[in-house]
């Protein structure tokens, strides 16, 4: 089969395992205590006017984005419930959630999902405004000013990443994201579904959305010069209100770069990106690329038996 003609997954890591997407359903598999693999299985339902609004530039990428987080959190979920627990506590562990009263429980943990990507947004957008602010003295103009903005948002942004980097779970979920980009690579490139041949392969992916976050520092440049930095109040005003132009605009980059990563003149157009997963993802280990590849490989079983069923209906 050609690259061309292959179907499109996406996929995230989580703690101990890798989420992927297909058209109809999501999987996740994560390594348990006792170093079994265990599977998260959700089928994909897409409301019709959602449906429709992805198909319309500039607005999909937004809507792909909430869909991404609200869907990303139940398999997180999922992740951080199980993957410390001894399976032989598995029952006991069902109930004592039941009875706890988390917001998670009360607003839903799709709706919180997209809650903690909104506050995360609010936040790296409002404090580079801030900062800037405090440069006016010295940088006065609009210009200057939006770029000490992105400045301060790339700096913020790289820092964060590196710091939760240095922690030992975040480690470990940046391998599973390493893992993940590895087969998904491997799927691609039509190389076998091993171990062995996924590990060959880069640990880096044109489509991935660490690349998304750092366009929408570059597309924020742009899209800035289209307002006034000042007054403080309409500045703030300004950026909150240009949040889905900046997430639509970064979500078609990020799509013209995928297309353009195998021409050999204009590939270099995603490098940004793919130099930010230097910081996002980590070589993985034989064992983490195992469960990735289970993971991917229980989505394309379930993908197929769909494919399967709908021929027989038809």
């Amino acid at each position: 089969m050609k690259k061309s003609m292959k179907p499109v997954y996406g996929g995230q890591a989580v703690v101990e395992g890798v989420m992927f997407a297909g058209k109809k359903h999501y999987v996740t598999a994560i390594r348990r205590k006792d170093k079994t693999i265990e599977y998260f299985r959700l089928p994909r339902k897409e409301h019709p006017t959602l449906k429709a609004l992805k198909k319309i530039p500039f607005i999909r990428g937004v809507v792909a984005i909430f869909e991404a987080s609200a869907n990303g959190s139940k398999h997180l979920q999922f992740s951080t419930d199980r993957y410390d627990i001894d399976p032989k506590d598995d029952a006991t562990m069902a109930e004592k959630q039941r009875n706890e009263s988390k917001l998670a429980m009360i607003l839903g943990v799709a709706v919180v999902g997209v809650l903690s990507f909104l506050f995360g947004k609010f936040l790296f957008t409002l404090i580079p405004v801030f900062l800037a602010e405090l440069t006016r003295p010295v940088f006065s103009s609009n210009l200057a000013q939006i770029i000490v903005e992105s400045f301060f948002k790339l700096v913020l942004l790289l820092a964060y990443i590196y710091f939760i980097s240095l922690t030992p779970l975040v480690k470990r979920v940046f391998q599973y994201h390493g893992a993940e980009h590895k087969v998904i690579n491997a799927f691609e490139n039509n190389e076998p579904l091993t171990v062995e041949s996924v590990q060959k392969q880069s640990r880096l992916h044109y489509r991935c959305g660490s690349s998304f976050i750092l366009f929408t520092v570059i597309v924020g440049v742009f899209v800035y010069m289209a307002v006034p930095t000042e007054p403080l109040w309409l500045r703030i005003a300004n950026r909150l209100a240009l949040i889905p132009v900046v997430l639509g605009i970064s979500f078609e980059v990020l799509q013209l770069t995928n297309k353009l990563r195998h021409i050999p003149v204009l590939r270099c157009f995603g490098y940004p990106g793919l130099w930010l997963q230097l910081l996002t993802t980590k070589e993985p280990t034989d064992d983490q690329v195992e469960v990735a590849i289970a993971s991917f490989k229980e989505l394309l079983r379930l993908e197929e038996n769909n494919e399967a069923e709908a021929k027989e209906v038809v």
